[in-house]
């Protein structure tokens, strides 16, 4: 390229458009590796055998997607209808129930979910268990806040719920002692078949090296549309 001159303006421009999506496909490429070793903390999890549930935080942490097994009694008066898409698509609500541990910790335990035409508990009263249960499940972690801006604020006033907040459905039910963890209950059917549990995890999509062979794809892109065009005004001069 003889006589080749860079213009200003398409240098920055390019360079800029380089840096960017290039810094993007690193970014992709440093989730690439998060996502798999959370993958692989999901298998490991679903391969263990089953476990009290922890005491503290701390270990829950260490134990999230694991399964654990524990006995208490439902508070069946105080659940909370979490706002929830079913297995086929449709809509209707997951039944957190609050369960008491023999050594009084409340554990709130995700039972499955219903359909809008079984909310009122009254027509589903056969899965309304008494007495010492034992319930067996996958152990979840509460979002911190809630997960994104498109979901909308719980209205613990009118008993209205789309995320889980232990802390706000606690004071809400007016119980102490709530663990900071839950239980998704597993596909062990219900008495009545209502609610239906399942504690099976969705898979984590992993498109991250799609992505970040996108991102410098089109790095190569601008400077070979960069590299022609100055070309070609080269030549013109």
């Amino acid at each position: 390229m003889s006589g080749f001159r860079p213009q200003l303006f398409p240098t920055l421009f390019t360079i800029a458009i380089v840096l960017v999506c290039g810094g993007l496909g690193l970014w992709q490429l440093d989730r690439l590796q998060w996502k798999r070793a959370l993958i692989a903390q999901r298998e490991a999890a679903l391969a263990t055998a089953p476990v009290a549930p922890p005491h503290t935080l701390g270990d829950a942490r260490s134990l999230e997607f694991h399964r654990v097994v524990t006995d208490g009694v439902f508070l069946n008066e105080k659940e909370v209808l979490l706002n929830a898409i079913g297995p086929k698509g449709g809509a209707g609500f997951d039944v957190l129930t609050p369960l008491r541990e023999a050594g009084g910790r409340i554990l709130f335990v995700n039972r499955g979910f219903v359909p809008p035409e079984l909310k009122d508990p009254a027509k589903r009263a056969a899965g309304q268990s008494s007495g010492t249960v034992r319930i067996a499940g996958r152990l979840l972690l509460p979002p911190a806040q809630k997960p994104n801006w498109f979901i909308p604020d719980n209205r613990p006033d009118r008993d209205d719920w789309f995320w889980v907040d232990l802390g706000a459905m606690g004071a809400a039910d007016g119980l102490a002692n709530v663990a900071p963890f839950y239980i998704a209950a597993d596909a062990t059917p219900n008495p009545g078949g209502w609610p239906q549990g399942d504690a099976a995890l969705p898979a984590l999509p992993n498109d991250h090296l799609q992505y970040a062979l996108t991102w410098f794809s089109l790095a190569v892109a601008a400077i070979v549309i960069y590299l022609l065009s100055q070309r070609r005004a080269a030549q013109g001069r």
